[in-house]
């Protein structure tokens, strides 16, 4: 990707939705000018109309108040996420988008991998039982020697083939591209009826959108986990339902379809299910990870630089 045209005399214009990213950013260069700015709130004024680089907040999309249209110069939208899903397709001719990719993988690997082991171990049901004074035996199963089925094969799924290395699993990673030690999506088939987990680490694209549907959960062996640390739209919810109703899979889920799950919906009360509310990212470390990737990123405007994890496709 080559770099965001820059004079060497020009000032940077940065719109930022922290103060703590802000202050990161204007310390690198005397050029750089920063402007805390909330998207939803209405369009830039003033200097900040000048921005050539736009840093959403977390979890924002683009806003249709106006906001892209009052900043002619933009080059750059630099996310805080890895997830770009919300903002392909919806930016301006001549905008470039970037990802803050890294930046959550520890983080939603080790999600990944906690909520796996809950769930074979069954905790959430010691959970409920400790909470209940209930002394309930039982025996659950284990993640040691388990047949892992990772679909995805990005940062965040070869970190979790690394942390279940321990686990002496017998892992498969399957991605839409084949390449060495990665399985091609169209051998999922073949594959599914011998996985004792399935871990979901997908981008939303038109091919993932509704991927684990009602043939997908199926073609899964009796009493198989399913894991989903992508997003809610990769899984049809109804069939989900359809199949942990019936006590014949179990799942993990992270993100949901729809979310935030409404009260009242069915996926609360679904037995053999693990539900956590899109925290798979949620530590401490994340943020100054995405902070730094932003940092990262200007450092190499100011230098002329190519720009880094820009998302031209999944």
């Amino acid at each position: 990707m080559p770099a965001l045209p820059l004079g060497p005399d020009e000032t940077l214009h940065v719109l930022v939705p922290s103060r703590a990213i802000g202050a990161a950013v204007e310390k690198l260069s005397p050029r750089v000018r920063v402007h805390r700015v909330d998207a939803e709130a209405g369009p830039p004024e003033g200097e900040a109309t000048q921005a050539q680089v736009w840093v959403p907040g977390n979890g924002a999309a683009v806003p249709g108040n106006g906001f892209l249209d009052a900043l002619p110069r933009l080059r750059l939208v630099q996310l805080l996420s890895a997830g770009a899903e919300k903002f392909i397709g919806r930016l301006p001719e001549g905008v470039v988008l970037a990802n803050a990719r890294g930046a959550h993988t520890p983080a939603t690997a080790e999600w990944a991998v906690a909520a796996t082991l809950a769930a074979q171990r069954g905790l959430p049901f010691f959970v409920r039982e400790q909470e209940a004074g209930r002394w309930s035996f039982g025996t659950h199963r284990s993640l040691v020697g388990a047949r892992v089925l990772v679909v995805g094969a990005g940062d965040i799924g070869t970190a979790i083939g690394r942390m279940l290395a321990g686990f002496d699993v017998e892992l498969t990673h399957v991605a839409r591209t084949p390449r060495d030690g990665v399985r091609p999506a169209a051998d999922l088939p073949e594959l599914l009826p011998h996985a004792d987990v399935v871990i979901l680490v997908v981008p939303v694209t038109p091919e993932t959108t509704g991927m684990v549907d009602a043939a997908f959960l199926a073609a899964m062996p009796d009493g198989a986990l399913l894991v989903n640390a992508a997003r809610g739209v990769v899984v049809d919810t109804d069939a989900l339902l359809a199949e942990i109703a019936s006590g014949r899979l179990r799942a993990a889920l992270d993100v949901t379809e729809p979310e935030p799950l409404p009260e009242g919906h069915p996926l609360w009360s679904a037995p053999g299910l693990l539900l956590t509310p899109h925290v798979g990212g949620a530590v401490p470390e994340t943020e100054a990870r995405a902070a730094a990737a932003v940092v990262a990123q200007v450092q190499r405007i100011l230098a002329g630089e190519p720009l880094q994890n820009v998302v031209d496709r999944y």
